[in-house]
């Protein structure tokens, strides 16, 4: 990427906008390519789920995380240039399209400044490859048009632009300027939401598909008891009917309000659906060459007093089964960073995370990057952990799809960006829902290990279904 030396501040004219973009397209006929053109300028503060309620298309894909707890939100929408793959190398093939794609950029604006620069909003199915008729591709990058980010109070607004030798620059100018007075007198449109009717959400009945997942956890027992892994992870869906459409932003404003120490996000795929949720589960982040994973495991529902929810926590840190599992996790993690060459820092002994209705074991584990090693390169080694597939991976994950009978997609998948330094963010696609119209699918899964009871894992998974559940029958 080209850091050209303009300040964006200081040369705030139509008429400066208008020439830097000539000069940008002079650079693409001298490349014999179109340039990705970064703007990026710091605003005043503004609330980026807000903005996107405001500029909300269905047709237009839309990438928005926000995570209260840390002070960080980030919204972009429309696709300025995308990618997609599929395929046990996608994550390589998704580098290479960002290496190219930074390699034919030119970025104006501070770049230290927090979501400066272009972001590319990716997200990886669990599995690594998708079947006909699912809704996203198995791994998807997109630098959108349009992005406002937040962190610590800081605010920064970005236009991205494909800039080629046959571009018409005026048209292209004035559109741009126009929405740079836009987000620095930000006029928050109200949201068209389609009105709730009184009884706007419907649970259809799910006793079929609940005795369905009963059967499924004891065929996965015996597996375990035949040797053929010693966890897998298994999920079940419920669907969730209405008479109008439910808006995925809607719903995000209040699961950012009650989970804030979870990663509220949605992901649209520009044909009218959206996957959405609140999970608690940060996957990696990469900033400064140091990476950052966690270890998460082991469920307990949170008590009704502070004395109960004491006894729960600490019931759930002496559990012979939830800490088995959760130890299976984090030596799954340890073992699959190694050949990297990361070391990793971490306790062997996991502490309590407490969420809004659920709390479960959990160790932070950091290290060093070595020379050489990506953020992405790092992700296809983590993904999919044992917390959301199974111990040992190769030999749980093909069992995986035939005992849950449905596609998972973006549930338990990797979503989050990586920016134009290389560093980034991703987190875990739980606690989540597919939007599509009227109708929304729930998605929510428990380890099963020796010792695992039908019953207390359907338990688990109902304990789990109450996040999104929720959020959609407010």
């Amino acid at each position: 990427m080209r850091l050209l030396p303009l300040d964006p501040a200081a040369n705030a004219s139509a008429e400066a906008l208008r020439g830097f973009l000539e000069q940008c397209r002079q650079a693409a006929i001298q490349a014999g390519r179109e340039q990705l053109v970064s703007i990026s300028m710091e605003v005043d503060a503004l609330d980026p789920l807000a903005v996107l309620e405001s500029i909300f298309e269905p047709a237009e894909k839309h990438f928005y995380v926000e995570r209260p707890s840390e002070h960080l939100a980030v919204a972009g929408a429309e696709e300025a240039v995308s990618f997609t793959a599929s395929g046990p190398d996608r994550f390589a093939a998704c580098q290479r399209f960002i290496d190219e794609t930074l390699a034919n950029t030119l970025a104006v604006g501070d770049q230290s400044a927090p979501f400066a620069g272009p972001h590319f909003f990716s997200a990886f199915t669990f599995a690594p490859s998708v079947e006909a008729g699912e809704p996203f591709p198995a791994a998807q990058v997109f630098v959108p048009r349009w992005q406002v980010g937040c962190r610590d109070g800081r605010t920064t607004a970005v236009a991205n632009l494909l800039v080629g030798a046959t571009t018409p620059v005026a048209p292209l100018a004035e559109r741009v300027w126009r929405a740079h007075a836009k987000f620095h007198a930000f006029d928050y449109a109200a949201p068209t939401f389609a009105p709730l009717p009184e009884s706007p959400v419907v649970v259809c009945d799910d006793s079929a598909q609940a005795a369905a997942y009963a059967e499924a956890v004891r065929q996965a027992l015996k597996l375990e008891a035949a040797s053929v892994f010693t966890k897998i992870v298994l999920a079940r869906t419920r669907e969730l009917r209405t008479s109008t459409g439910l808006h995925p932003l809607r719903v995000l404003n209040g699961l950012r309000a009650r989970f804030a120490d979870c990663y509220a996000f949605s992901v649209a795929n520009g044909a009218g659906q959206s996957f959405i949720g609140a999970s608690p589960e940060r996957l990696l982040r990469v900033g400064g060459g140091v990476m950052t994973t966690e270890a998460l495991a082991g469920s307990a529902r949170r008590g009704a007093t502070a004395s109960e929810d004491a006894a729960l926590g600490g019931a759930l840190l002496h559990n012979e089964k939830d800490v088995r599992e959760h130890r299976l996790v984090l030596d799954s993690i340890l073992r699959r960073l190694a050949p990297l060459g990361i070391a990793p820092e971490c306790t062997a002994r996991p502490s309590l995370l407490r969420l809004a209705n659920v709390q479960h074991l959990h160790v932070p584990v950091r290290a060093a990057l070595p020379a050489g090693v990506r953020l992405l390169d790092v992700l296809a080694r983590l993904h999919p952990t044992p917390a959301v597939g199974g111990t040992p991976r190769e030999a749980a994950l093909p069992h995986i799809r035939e005992l849950e009978g449905f596609p998972r997609g973006l549930y338990a998948g990797a979503l989050g960006w990586v920016d134009a330094r290389g560093d980034g963010e991703f987190f875990v696609g739980l606690r989540s829902a597919l939007i599509d119209g009227p109708q929304a699918r729930l998605y929510a899964g428990a380890g099963i290990v020796a010792g695992s009871q039908p019953e207390k894992e359907l338990a688990e998974t109902d304990l789990k279904f109450r996040a999104m559940q929720d959020g959609l029958l407010a």
